[in-house]
């Protein structure tokens, strides 16, 4: 059995990785990360997070920990890594199986597991997350959102300093689209990309940014 002792992230990328996974993973407070399997806890440890999942019904629930090395994989594939292992029978040696504060500690080889796809919903939630942080509640850029058609998402968006809002189509794909948004500033600013907007009464004008 593991000893427990105090954990010291003095590595600002091992606090940064930790801060980001926890992030992340709220959503799934009220969502189970696949059926049967709730999120309970984001614990630090040295050089890797600890994810506390309760598996199984309440009568029968087992509480796991599983562990993930901060420099096997970036925090955007931890949802989908956990997917895949609560999914499907995993074989672990007894070398990484471990018991911490009663729950059955297994440390993962995320190089040897294929992340689930992050589903559509996720893929939603990590671009509108991205553009609504707590520090933009005064000045919000992000006021709304919707998941259209094939695999698309509308960002309803308002700049203080022009009237109107602006609905910006993104694609939502395999791999965050950090670039996009972080120039979405701007690219709705760009008359190659804006149309009118006949069809949608929420914003005055489009900006497609589907094939950026």
């Amino acid at each position: 059995m593991t000893t427990l002792s105090a954990v010291d992230l003095t590595d600002p990328e091992d606090r940064e990785q930790q801060a980001d996974i926890t992030r992340r993973l709220l959503y799934f407070l009220n969502a189970p990360i696949v059926e049967h399997c709730r999120l309970r806890g984001v614990l630090p440890a040295p050089g890797a997070v600890r994810i506390a999942i309760r598996a199984g019904d309440d009568e029968n629930a087992r509480d796991f920990l599983y562990e993930i090395p901060n420099d096997a994989v970036t925090p955007y594939y931890v949802p989908g890594l956990l997917r895949t292992v609560l999914i499907g029978p995993q074989l672990h040696s007894s070398s990484d199986v471990d018991e911490v504060m009663g729950m059955a500690l297994i440390r993962l080889r995320p190089q040897e597991i294929t992340p689930d796809p992050e589903p559509e919903q996720g893929r939603a939630l990590t671009a509108v997350r991205a553009l609504s942080g707590p520090g933009d509640d005064e000045d919000p850029f992000l006021i709304g959102f919707l998941m259209h058609g094939d695999g698309l998402l509308r960002l309803y968006l308002q700049r203080t300093d022009r009237p109107g809002i602006v609905g910006a189509d993104i694609r939502l794909t395999e791999m965050p689209a950090t670039a996009l948004i972080a120039s979405l500033p701007s690219l709705v600013e760009e008359d190659q990309y804006r149309q009118p907007s006949p069809d949608d009464p929420h914003c005055d004008l489009l900006v497609d940014l589907t094939n950026w």
